[in-house]
């Protein structure tokens, strides 16, 4: 859901990668102090510009005296309620994990289902190299189950990708978060004081470049990934973060 040190095993959120070609890796030390193995994550989609319509040409001829009827405006239909639930209480979350993702800001563009989608052990193996069991991984932290979504922000100019991963207990997530990193500049996350941050800068303004953000709230950890054109400003990744964070601490 794809972005390097190396310290003891690998593992991967969804990490974007610029056209630059560049590698993202995450490092995860397991609990069994297992051999290192590198993992690369899989290239972010395109973000697709915002289309435009061109406004066809009069045509010749005499403008009728009568103008045409305007038809009444439609009716607006209201967007589906979501139907996933969940609960929060001293850290502990309950219910559907996806109910816990951050919901798409105003205008924004969900790509796939609104309400994200669980990710099963294939989904989350799919993201590394062969070989590397990611899940036995997982489950020596008592991981429980992962939820994505990926949104486009309503200006056309990020593509955001928000995945949690829910574990046994406060101190699992904790355990794996802090041993989780990826490559890229370290930058310092505000307004999330257990976070941490990456910024990957493209080659030219005209590439893609991307951020990321890892931290825990309670049982589950959770990455922020944005790709952008050009330069990430910071300030994005911060908003994001600390909205997941509040969500994640109050179910609302």
């Amino acid at each position: 859901m794809p972005r390097s040190v190396a310290v003891a095993l690998v593992t991967a959120g969804l990490l974007a990668v610029t056209t630059t070609s560049a590698v993202v890796t995450i490092a995860v030390v397991k609990p069994d102090d297992r051999p290192a193995v590198t993992a690369a994550g899989a290239p972010p989609k395109a973000i697709a510009p915002p289309a435009t319509a061109s406004t066809p040409a009069s045509p010749p001829g005499p403008v009728p005296s009568t103008p045409a009827a305007t038809p009444p405006p439609a009716p607006s239909v209201p967007a589906p309620a979501s139907t996933v639930k969940g609960t929060v209480s001293g850290g502990r979350h309950e219910g559907d994990l996806r109910y816990f993702l951050l919901p798409i800001p105003a205008g924004g563009e969900s790509y796939g289902p609104v309400d994200g989608m669980p990710m099963t052990d294939e989904d989350l193996s799919a993201i590394y190299k062969d070989g590397l069991d990611i899940m036995d991984i997982l489950k020596s932290y008592r991981f429980k189950d992962a939820a994505t979504r990926t949104y486009r922000t309503a200006d056309g100019k990020a593509e955001v990708t928000v995945t949690l991963l829910r574990f046994g207990s406060a101190a699992d997530a904790r355990d794996y978060a802090k041993t989780h990193t990826m490559n890229g500049d370290p930058v310092e996350i505000t307004g999330d004081p257990a976070a941490h941050g990456y910024v990957r800068k493209p080659a030219e303004q005209a590439f893609t470049g991307s951020m990321s953000g890892i931290s825990l709230q309670g049982d589950v950890e959770y990455t922020v990934d944005v790709d952008v054109k050009g330069t990430p400003d910071k300030a994005l990744l911060n908003e994001v973060m600390k909205r997941q964070r509040d969500w994640l601490t109050s179910g609302r």
